[in-house]
């Protein structure tokens, strides 16, 4: 069993996630997935149009990942090469984003190239950094560990957008002369944060010797082909990893469109907007780290089902938002808003999504061998970023056919099939697959 590494280890590695959310929050969720759709595309009065090539531009970045982050795992499995790769995708994170600057109002194909350069680099990056996971302690260990990264990775997202939403203030084309500045802030932010982790998170495992005429994507894609021969030994990981398409596709499609939900079907205020935001990521940091302390008192699957049926009541709550700010006033004679009880589902939503992301890495950690783990989570990387494409490419068409207020409905199907796929899951028994698989064939 593995000692627990050093804290300032654990520190360095969970400083990643405190510095990506940047990209995500800024970029992806609050500020600039709006920008795109309704100043840089700007087709009102429903911006159907904007949302489809912003869901197309995620996409095909999540695509890219999926046909890449396999082989990359299992290359930096081979030459031990992991916090090499996490510096290139780390590098074209920050150019990438730093010039979306650039962009102007009408630049549809810059910012969609732009998008799926940045995007790509990152989401890659998220597998990445994952697969440095198991190193860090016992399999037990696993969960707080991870819960502790993604906590802090929802704090560093909320010091990034509350002072971009302070000084740079709204989305809007009176205000974008000065809004532009969110991508190199978010670059910024992310290329300083991360520092720690590539001063104190160490590279372990032991690189092998190749032959010279062996270029390094077909020895990518050797071990990829070997390893898929032996997947019937990991049947639990493989039925994790279908749960993890479903609950993926839709925690990427709530990140992608959640913002854009709340202005163009809530139609709340800026002030309101930035409330929810502050709402999401307090109850995200909460829900990461106390499910993650959860999952040492019981078991890291039964922890990740709670949260996926978590995610069922809050898709609810967002879909009827509106019928429950009427019901309230009937019943009640109050004059609620729609915007404000739309930050209860904010809440439900938040306290889910940290929760359950953390608890899926963790559980991947637990039926990985390490010999493996850059190409075990590579597969991770692959089944959620198969997912994002999936399921944003899947709300973009449907929002397209039916509006974004009923296609939200989407998400509420794939967390039932998320539930369903993991039931069958054995941890006890996936654990001790890739324990004895460590001692045997290492």
């Amino acid at each position: 069993m593995a000692a627990l590494a050093p804290k300032r280890e654990i520190f360095g590695w969970a400083m990643f996630d405190f510095a990506n959310q940047a990209y995500t929050l800024l970029i992806i969720t609050v500020i600039y997935g709006d920008l795109f759709t309704r100043i840089i595309v700007g087709d009102a009065p429903d911006y159907r149009l904007g949302n489809l090539l912003w869901s197309i531009a995620l996409a095909v970045s999540y695509f890219m990942v999926v046909v890449a982050n396999p082989v990359c795992g299992a290359i930096m499995d081979y030459t031990a090469s992991r916090k090499r790769f996490l510096w290139v995708s780390y590098c074209l994170t920050v150019g990438a984003t730093a010039l979306l600057y650039f962009v102007e109002p009408g630049w549809i194909v810059m910012a969609m190239l732009l998008i799926i350069l940045s995007n790509f680099a990152y989401a890659i990056g998220e597998g990445f950094i994952a697969s440095f996971l198991p190193d860090l302690g016992p399999r037990k260990s696993l969960g707080w560990i991870s819960g502790l990264g993604w906590g802090l990775g929802y704090i560093g997202g909320l010091i990034a957008t509350a002072f971009t939403l302070y000084f740079l203030g709204e989305v809007s084309a009176d205000n974008y002369e000065t809004i532009r500045w969110v991508g190199p802030f978010a670059a910024a932010f992310f290329l300083f944060a991360a520092i720690p982790t590539f001063i104190w998170l160490k590279e372990r495992g032991q690189r092998r010797s190749r032959p010279k005429e062996l270029p390094l994507l077909q020895l990518g894609v050797q071990r990829i082909q070997q390893t898929w021969k032996e997947m019937h030994h990991f049947q639990d990981l493989r039925r994790l990893l279908i749960s993890i398409f479903f609950a993926m596709s839709g925690i990427y499609i709530i990140i992608a469109f959640s913002f854009i939900y709340g202005s163009q079907v809530i139609g709340w205020d800026d002030n309101v907007r930035v409330l929810m935001f502050i709402t999401v990521q307090i109850t995200a940091a909460v829900g990461a780290i106390g499910f993650g302390w959860l999952q040492t008192k019981m078991s890291t699957k039964t922890t990740y089902i709670i949260t996926l049926s978590l995610w069922l009541v809050a898709i609810l709550a967002i879909w009827q938002t509106p019928a429950l700010t009427q019901l309230s006033h009937r019943l009640f004679a109050v004059d609620w808003q729609a915007q404000y009880l739309f930050l209860v589902a904010g809440v439900l939503a938040g306290l889910s999504l940290g929760a359950s992301q953390s608890a899926g890495r963790a559980l991947v950690g637990v039926l990985t061998p390490r010999s493996k783990a850059a190409e075990f989570f590579g597969f991770w990387g692959m089944s959620a970023k198969l997912a994002a494409v999936f399921g944003i490419f899947g709300l973009g068409l449907l929002q397209w056919a039916f509006g974004l207020a009923d296609a939200i409905l989407f998400c509420l199907v794939l967390f039932i099939l998320a539930i369903i796929t993991v039931i069958p899951v054995d941890e006890r028994r996936g654990e001790r697959v890739a324990e004895d698989w460590i001692e045997s064939r290492a």
